[in-house]
């Protein structure tokens, strides 16, 4: 099974800047994957939005309430990435949640290739005036 966990949530006082983390664990099964990776974020009482995206040929797209403000990276071999955060507001108070998607190599014989799409446990940002 493959695990995501994102780091690098905290406090922060508005204007300020934080980096989010997130990596996949390693798993034999699942190597050399071409990745996509997600941040989400969800508010107390909200629904989860999205944040922002990057695929494997490193395409971005950000939702509008970050343009400018957010840059999403990741490092394919090492199945990480991050979400550099700037200009802190109160509306970024959220947990962030990241999501990658994986199109792999085979691993078994007779396979044609592996997928996954695994979910972290969240990161709170927490940011005050």
């Amino acid at each position: 099974e493959v695990q995501v966990m994102e780091s690098g949530g905290g406090s922060v006082q508005a204007g300020g800047s934080l980096t989010l983390s997130c990596s996949v664990s390693p798993n034999a099964k699942y190597n050399n994957c071409q990745t996509e990776m997600s941040w989400y974020r969800q508010a107390p009482g909200k629904e989860r939005d999205f944040v922002s995206d990057i695929d494997a040929d490193g395409r971005t797209s950000y939702a509008d309430s970050v343009k400018g403000r957010f840059t999403i990276s990741q490092d394919i071999p090492k199945m990480t990435g991050s979400l550099q955060m700037t200009t802190l507001k109160l509306e970024d108070t959220a947990m962030y949640y990241c999501t990658v998607k994986g199109s792999c190599p085979p691993y078994a014989a007779g396979e044609s290739g592996r997928y996954f799409e695994a979910w972290g446990q969240g990161t709170l940002v927490t940011v005050s005036s």
